[in-house]
This record gives C-alpha cells, structure tokens and sequence, in this order.
C-alpha cells in the first residue's frame, strides 16, 4: 500500500476500529457516516477525528484489520509443523471460511462497489488482501519443506493456480445471496478438492 498519514493509537482506538466495522459492514463505505460511526462506537467526533483524519483512513484501518486477522489464521502453518498436504488443506480451508463468511463477502463487495469513486480503496483492497495473500503462498511453495515434495519452477504461477482451485461457485453463489454461509464440511471438502488437484499436478514423482 502507499504510504498513508501516520494513524495514532490510544485508549479508544479498538472501539472505534470495532464501532466503524459494524457500520461500514452493514451501510457500505458511501452510506456510513461520521455520526453513525461515532455513535455506534460510543465515542465523539472528536475523539474519533483525533484517530482518523478522514472516513477513508478509518476504513482503510478496518480493512488492514480484517486482512492481518485473516493472513494470522492461514498462514500459521510453520508453527503448527504441518505436511505439505495438509498445510494446502489449512491455509485452503482458512480462506474460503473468510471469504465465504457475511463479513469477508461485506468487504468485498464494499471494496469493489467503490473501486470506481474511489480506486485507492480498490488498490488498497488488492494490495493488503488478494497481493499480500499470493506473496505469502509464493513463500510457501519456495520452502525447502514445500520443495521437497512439490516440483514447482514458478512459485507466483504456482501459488496463483491453487487460489484459484480454491475460487469455486460457492462464492458467486455466496455474492448473489443464493447459498447460505458453507457449513464446515463443505469447505473442508472444497479444500480437499483443491489439493488434491493441486498435488496431481505438482507432487514430485
């Protein structure tokens, strides 16, 4: 992301982050306002302007909110000393219970709604979500660990082919608002899918 104003912190920082998610969520970037924001969080104007100079500023936060929470729980997978397979299974499982979630589909369709107003939400979104996700997968499959099972010349590629195994039709039919949030087992399955995909196409032999 290009460099923003430097955002202080202090003791009421948390409540409006955790006040304005609520509202942008459910009003859109465009429909929140100021007042609402300030209220739901229960905190003044003042104290809110004394954190974020402007609404976008504010969103923006929310929004590398949401994308840290989510990189956190994906890409743990060096702690938790997975196999490779199962490692794939996590962080696939991991994305698309965010993205499929009310709140990971709110974003999106916040973020892509305004891209054309205003396109450094647009950049923003791509830049802390979707760019930084496929960085961190490239890394992933880079790994001596990843290396020793997987035959992979082009980890960008590579790592762009199993997100994409991982985009199915849950998701438009989530975006259209005709399918309910996936239960856990239709996730796991989809993931399982997904690797199992993956793995045919670059396990070593």
């Amino acid at each position: 992301m290009n460099a923003e104003p430097q955002i202080k912190k202090g003791r009421k920082y948390d409540q409006v982050i955790s006040g304005a998610r609520e509202v942008f969520m459910r009003e859109g970037f465009e429909g929140a306002s100021v007042d609402v924001i300030a209220r739901d969080a229960g905190v003044s104007k003042a104290t809110l302007y004394s954190y974020f100079p402007d609404k976008q500023q504010l969103f923006l936060a929310v929004l590398q909110m949401e994308c840290d929470f989510q990189k956190k729980a994906s890409m743990d997978i060096e702690i938790q000393q997975r196999s490779v397979p199962d490692a794939l299974h996590h962080i696939a499982s991991s994305m698309l219970e965010f993205f499929l979630s009310d709140a990971g589909l709110s974003i999106f369709r916040v973020c892509v709604g305004e891209a054309q107003r205003f396109p450094e939400l647009g950049r923003a979104f791509y830049e802390t979500g979707p760019c930084t996700a496929m960085a961190q997968m490239a890394a992933f499959m880079e790994s001596p660990k990843a290396r020793e099972v997987l035959d992979i010349e082009d980890a960008a590629q590579a790592a762009d082919t199993f997100m994409q195994l991982c985009r199915t039709d849950l998701m438009l039919q989530r975006l259209m608002g005709v399918a309910p949030v996936p239960t856990p087992e239709q996730i796991d399955k989809v993931a399982g899918e997904a690797v199992k995909t993956f793995m045919a196409r670059y396990a070593r032999r």
